[in-house]
């Protein structure tokens, strides 16, 4: 303290450097703290032009965007070594070299992780609603992007069902299929140990989230990650609550390309303030498969697992797309038909089946439908345990 009070006399400066800002309370007023943010696109492709100059040669203009779309969130250190890395390999930048170092970095973080799957919309019968909607919001800002008049940037969407309904493969296709990263959030992850770590973590994973859009940020089962939020000042002093906090307020006001897709299974457990408007574009319900949706999906996973598709199947009355795939599987696995592989499955709609019609019951009126456009509607004369919805352009509510 000695030596900065004389510093201010003598016009002298002490500058520190350090990842986390842990500053002493009697230092901390004499101190302003400047927060060094990620590289933009801007300085990725002046990085990258200082680098390959030295090193390689440049992709060609139409290949560059990919490539610096594929190191956005590195730091400038870790940008130089992908960059450095990819033209010793191949002589050039390629973007499969900045992701798979992209990949390890997010791991070592422990703050978010990278999903480099394979999967897409074809692969996922149903929900041909929320499909539509997703893809029409997301390529409306990327017109917009690229000389279109300006829109909004979508927030994302908050996805509601039972579960084994094809909500975490569809967050994990939305990116595949916009061409964007998948960026896998774990929100009971981020709690740490030390005074003020957590709230710090769910900050950095957010603003990591933020420097490498446009991304596809996904977040599953969030019920169980803010858990005891409600009561979190009598149990954990305080520290869920804030880390729900911060995540509502990122949803509410982040300005970034990033699509948020968060999972449920028991809205019960989900604060009110969660699901508000502004904070998503749309908070759809996804229900058990019906039969036009089932048989997409029996025939998706018959394909996948090689068997016979005219083979008789079994009886399917309220079966999720994970047990008609588990049945595949099963067949597959035990070389015997699928009616005898379903005497291996038992439905959730069995285990559960209390639940299920609870959760119909809340979703009833106040939330959008996944295989049709509109309102989702529990039909209190539905005979068959399907719901009736009202019907409109898929992808417009």
């Amino acid at each position: 303290m000695r030596q900065i009070h004389h510093g201010k006399s003598s016009r002298c400066f002490v500058v520190v450097l350090a990842p986390v800002i842990q500053i002493p309370a009697e230092l901390k007023k004499l101190f302003t703290v400047v927060d060094h943010e990620l590289p933009n696109h801007t300085q990725l492709e002046w990085i990258a032009r200082e680098v390959a100059t030295e090193l390689g040669e440049l992709p060609t203009p139409e290949d560059l965007p990919r490539v610096i779309e594929a190191a956005a969130g590195l730091t400038r250190s870790e940008a130089e070594n992908a960059f450095s890395l990819s033209l010793v390999r191949y002589g050039t930048l390629e973007p499969e070299t900045m992701w798979e170092l992209k990949s390890h970095q997010l791991k070592k973080s422990g703050l978010v992780s990278l999903h480099r799957g394979q999967e897409n919309f074809e692969q996922l019968g149903g929900l041909d609603n929320l499909k539509a909607f997703c893809l029409r919001a997301m390529r409306r800002q990327g017109e917009s992007n690229t000389g279109a008049s300006h829109t909004p940037n979508p927030r994302g969407v908050l996805l509601l069902s039972p579960p084994g309904c094809g909500k975490s493969q569809f967050a994990k296709a939305l990116g595949n299929e916009t061409g964007r990263p998948t960026v896998v959030l774990v929100v009971g992850a981020l709690l740490g140990s030390l005074v003020g770590q957590s709230e710090s973590n769910v900050r950095a994973a957010l603003k990591l989230a933020d420097a490498m859009a446009p991304c596809v940020l996904y977040a599953d089962v969030l019920e169980k990650s803010i858990a005891g939020a409600s009561s979190s000042g009598q149990t954990d002093s305080g520290v869920t609550a804030r880390v729900f906090g911060s995540l509502l307020t990122w949803l509410n006001d982040h300005e970034s390309d990033v699509f948020f897709v968060g999972t449920c299974n028991d809205a019960s457990k989900l604060l009110p303030e969660f699901a508000r408007a502004e904070r998503f574009d749309g908070v759809f319900f996804v229900d058990l498969p019906g039969r036009e949706q089932k048989d997409a999906i029996w025939g998706i996973y018959q394909g996948v697992y090689g068997l016979d598709a005219t083979q008789v199947r079994p009886n399917d009355a309220n079966w999720t797309g994970a047990e008609i795939k588990s049945c595949c599987r099963l067949a597959s696995l035990l070389d015997v038909p699928l009616i005898q592989a379903a005497q291996n499955v038992v439905p959730v709609a069995v285990t559960a089946g209390d639940k299920i019609e609870s959760l119909r019951q809340w979703a009833s009126g106040r939330c959008l439908s996944a295989d049709q456009a509109g309102v989702y509607s529990r039909s209190q004369e539905a005979g068959n345990g399907r719901a009736r919805r009202v019907m409109r352009e898929p992808g417009v509510n």
